[in-house]
């Protein structure tokens, strides 16, 4: 199957300038990457603060080309500026602060912006809006302004924005990075569901390791390059490299590392909770003290 999105031997080279302008310097974000996504999928793309994940992100989105190596999404090569819309139209993205990409006073009316700028009929943007504003949780809320909504339900706005547009595919740059925990919970549980009953695929660009647990596959960048790779499980399991890059594990993984340190058998891939519960719960009704 053809992949939707490949990377190969991907570079992003900025030039570090002096006052005059003057290039003084060449500072490499991206280094080789090679990743491969295929349509459907929900991937994360984890890393410390300057790893060169945000710089990737706007490469799916054509907002960056190659400085070497090449890119394709949905088939079309990132490098080539005829190809910026219909990668857009493809890859829609969603980024850090929803104030910057909220520009309407009404949140319907917001919605429907990108769909009007396309070109789509007035009855289908309709049509569209409602759809997305339902799919997002936010259609009671499509009369008000968005001045008057919380960090998380603004950001909810934005992706329903970017749904309405009809992409194959959500690129979510750290979206939750300003938001509270219950913010946090509520846009990647949108995401997720985009992904399963739309199966729209899902980058997440993202340096909270809980957001990670969900997603299908993880991509681990450090110093512009993928330096792990794998499920969520066999990611978090590798604790030390994980702390060498900069980035620690789900709490609860902790716990489960903590107790085989002393002594109780149990699997060092738990993610969640309840799974370490119910783990918990067996050894002590089999007899073992715990």
């Amino acid at each position: 199957m053809k992949p939707f999105i490949k990377a190969e031997d991907l570079v992003h080279e900025y030039s570090r300038r002096d006052e005059e302008g003057n290039v003084i310097g060449i500072n490499r974000a991206l280094d080789g990457i090679n990743i491969e996504v295929q349509a459907g999928d929900f991937i994360a793309v984890l890393g410390a603060n300057g790893s060169g994940k945000s710089t990737f992100a706007k490469h799916l989105n054509a907002l960056l080309v190659p400085t070497e190596g090449t890119l394709y999404v949905d088939g079309k090569d990132t490098s080539d500026h005829k190809n910026d819309l219909l990668v857009r139209q493809s890859a829609g993205m969603v980024f850090q602060n929803p104030d910057n990409q909220i520009v309407s006073s009404v949140v319907e009316e917001d919605v429907g912006f990108g769909p009007e700028n396309m070109g789509v009929p007035s009855v289908e943007i309709w049509k569209r809006v409602e759809e997305s504003l339902k799919n997002t949780g936010m259609y009671e809320y499509r009369k008000e302004s968005p001045d008057h909504l919380s960090g998380g339900q603004k950001q909810r706005v934005a992706v329903a924005g970017i749904m309405a547009m009809k992409p194959k595919c959500i690129i979510l740059d750290e979206p939750t990075a300003m938001l509270d925990p219950e913010g946090r919970k509520s846009v990647i549980k949108t995401a997720r569901e985009l992904n399963k009953k739309e199966k729209i695929t899902i980058i997440l660009i993202t340096h909270y390791m809980e957001e990670v647990t969900i997603a299908d596959y993880v991509y681990v960048m450090s110093s512009g390059q993928v330096r792990m790779e794998g499920t969520p499980r066999q990611v978090f399991a590798r604790s030390e490299e994980m702390v060498k890059y900069r980035l620690e594990i789900p709490e609860v993984t902790k716990i489960a590392l903590e107790l085989n340190r002393k002594g109780i058998k149990i699997p060092k891939d738990i993610l969640y909770p309840e799974e370490l519960v119910d783990i918990l719960l067996k050894i002590k009704s089999a007899g073992t003290a715990v």
